[in-house]
């Protein structure tokens, strides 16, 4: 008995060894084909998404694609608009504010201070509409958390599509490191020495270039400015060819709408596309725009000439302000303007249906001296303005600006075939004073060659055009630097006076603005 229990229970013992052996030859096996641990791990399809402390935060109530656009950082940038206060109007309903002060980003650099024609009525239509965009479409843009700022839109005013882009090369030919085809900020990049220059003589060109701007005329000795060229960063911007400018506007006519800049710039394309040599297969249409000179003026309201070749007109209207002017009293003779901040000027709104390329632009008219001088009164929703906050100058540029390229956006969906421009503002550099005070700018030499900002200088018209289909024509920051090219103390009669330090000389930085219009037509 007792022998058979021992032996009953050794078979028990040495069969729970065989099983745990056999147990453990089986885990061993299976660890060596597939670890353990490994299938507690997250498969490589599966995401870890890591976020900050405090959570993500987000703007309250329905979010769009809109709403991350808002959402850019706005650095520091070189030379900003000057602040710009909180505009108003009186509507039906009363006061509406246009700009809220909390959505303007604090801006501790030097300002761009402005400083320093004309239609018959119009309608005052879709008043409402546009004033609604403007409350929607601030100035500066908030500043929002990095988290949302890797997912916002880039603005349409930083990039803009060129006709053709190319892949820059270093010196070898070789193409550049992590630079592919894409769209070209033209602001952004350095001016070279290009022997090549300028695009047409300075001596030349008299049957369109003024003769107070023909810095070759007057006594000024210096013309290095005129051997410098634009070229945008990561991207070759096309030379321009004056026989292609034509056929890609055959048929068509481009406008330029704006200030005695915009008749710089002109005049600028006028000289190009001639080589500065008279022509006479342009002719003069501008009876056919009513830009005739008036009994009494200095000169017409503007200019228009057509290439016969191409059918391609070229022409300028004078409107500094870009508001609709309108008599107060038409029987005086002394009367004073109504402004209309809230309506194009009545020449654009006539014509645009002819139009196929429009450039708009205004800025140094804005200040009380030039408002009063031209005895300009302003006017909203057809009503004189009486608000304190709107009559502030920089609040009613506001308004003027964001109304017109809101009114243009919506001729631009009736017109298909129409493209619209606005021009940054063009940079004054006055020292040691004003135009009016003793300000001088006799540097001979640029102030740098190179721009590597992102965002335009002109916050307000990039702000402007944002979301809309015009698109922004950025010289501010390329022509900011380029302080030893205006007019400066030299005149043809060579007599003593004040310096103009906003106007260029040409050949000079304004044949650069129609090289990047041609780079975008």
């Amino acid at each position: 008995m007792k022998g058979g229990y021992f032996y009953e229970r050794r078979t028990k013992q040495l069969s729970l060894f065989f099983i745990g052996v056999v147990f453990t030859t089986i885990v061993v096996w299976s660890w060596e084909k597939t670890p353990l641990l490994t299938t507690l791990l997250p498969s490589h399809s599966q995401v870890m998404q890591l976020f900050p402390a405090g959570g993500v935060k987000v703007k309250q109530g329905t979010q769009s694609k809109d709403d991350f656009r808002e959402a850019e950082v706005v650095p520091n940038v070189t030379y900003p608009i000057s602040s710009i206060n909180a505009p108003s109007i009186l509507g039906e309903e009363g006061l509406v504010d246009l700009i809220s002060p909390s959505t303007l980003s604090p801006i501790n650099t030097p300002s761009l201070d402005i400083h320093g024609g004309e239609s018959s009525s119009t309608s005052q239509e879709n008043h409402h509409e546009s004033t609604t965009n403007i409350i929607e479409k601030p100035v500066s843009s908030e500043v929002s958390e990095k988290s949302m700022n890797s997912i916002s839109n880039p603005p349409k005013q930083q990039l803009l599509e060129p006709v053709s882009s190319e892949v820059e090369t270093e010196d070898n030919g070789a193409p550049m490191a992590n630079v592919e085809k894409q769209a070209c900020n033209f602001g952004k990049g350095k001016w070279v020495i290009d022997n090549n220059r300028p695009l047409y003589s300075g001596f030349g060109c008299k049957q369109w270039l003024s003769g107070m701007w023909a810095c070759r005329l007057t006594q000024r000795t210096d013309f290095g400015y005129e051997k410098l060229k634009w070229q945008p960063k990561d991207c070759k911007m096309d030379d321009f060819n004056a026989l292609q400018f034509l056929k890609r506007l055959q048929h068509k006519t481009l406008a330029f709408i704006g200030d005695s800049l915009g008749r710089q710039q002109f005049q600028s394309l006028m000289c190009i596309l001639t080589g500065g040599e008279e022509r006479y297969d342009v002719e003069d249409v501008g009876k056919k725009y009513g830009l005739v000179k008036a009994r009494g003026s200095v000169r017409p309201d503007g200019w228009a000439y057509r290439f016969r070749p191409t059918n391609t007109t070229i022409l300028y209207y004078w409107s500094a302000s870009l508001c609709d002017l309108d008599p107060i009293d038409p029987g005086n003779r002394s009367t004073s303007f109504a402004m209309h901040l809230d309506r194009p000027p009545a020449f654009l709104k006539r014509f645009i249906s002819g139009f196929h390329v429009v450039v708009l632009n205004t800025g140094h008219h804005w200040n009380r001296g030039k408002v009063n001088a031209n005895k300009w009164v302003m006017y909203v929703n057809g009503t004189r303005v009486t608000n304190r906050r709107l009559l502030n100058i920089e609040s009613a540029k506001n308004l003027t600006v964001y109304s017109i390229v809101r009114w243009v956006d919506g001729e631009l969906g009736k017109y298909p075939g129409l493209k619209a421009f606005f021009r940054s503002i063009s940079p004054r550099h006055f020292f040691n004073g004003d135009w009016n005070t003793g300000g001088t700018c006799d540097k001979t030499t640029p102030g740098k060659l190179e721009v590597l900002q992102e965002v335009s200088s002109d916050l307000l018209a990039s702000g402007a055009v944002k979301g809309t289909n015009v698109k922004l024509l950025d010289v501010t920051a390329l022509s900011e630097v380029r302080e030893e090219g205006h007019i400066s103390r030299y005149s043809i009669k060579a007599t003593p006076g004040m310096q103009d330090c906003l106007h260029w000389c040409l050949p000079g930085i304004p044949d650069t603005w129609n090289e990047l219009l041609f780079a975008q037509i």
